[in-house]
């Protein structure tokens, strides 16, 4: 029997920015703005740990959002996906498995789809994303300079929204 899609915020907030969605056993992270062991702390208190991570998605350069992803994701080998210009604009370009994602283009990680959307905020490709298990979907949607007829379209069709 497989687990339904579900999500849980490691934090959200000028300081820091992580979240977990999961399903049939993969666990997708969205940004890492936390330290590397304040990230491992809170992954702690829900219960999980950097092995549970599949991936992780970041949604622009920002600190509060990519602050802690280079150095966690080289500690545990976890590979990471954002757009080009997140890359660009990213201070610590080291990443053990950096995959390169267009914010128009879905792409799964295992059972996981991920619908990337563009969205205006100021940063240099910023995205956010919507996740479906095929058959329920969550969108996320945090940091944007206002909402787009785009934005708009995306999220109607999910079945939660954070």
């Amino acid at each position: 029997m497989s687990k339904a899609l579900r999500f849980s915020y490691l934090g959200s907030g000028s300081k820091g920015n992580s979240a977990l969605v999961e399903a049939d056993g993969t666990c997708l992270m969205v940004d890492c703005g936390f330290s590397a062991s304040e990230t491992e702390a809170r992954l702690g208190r829900l219960e999980r740990g950097p092995a549970d991570i599949d991936a992780i998605l970041v949604t622009h350069e920002h600190g509060d959002h990519i602050g802690g992803v280079a150095r966690f994701a080289r500690r545990h080998r976890i590979p990471v996906w954002m757009t080009p210009g997140t890359l660009a604009a990213a201070r610590d370009r080291d990443f053990p498995d950096l995959n390169l994602i267009n914010c128009h283009q879905h792409f799964a990680i295992n059972g996981i789809e991920v619908r990337p959307m563009p969205v205006p905020h100021d940063a240099r490709e910023p995205c956010q994303f919507c996740f479906s298990d095929g058959s329920r979907s969550l969108g996320i949607l945090t940091d944007t300079g206002h909402i787009t007829a785009h934005i708009v379209q995306h999220l109607g069709e999910v079945d939660a929204l954070v």
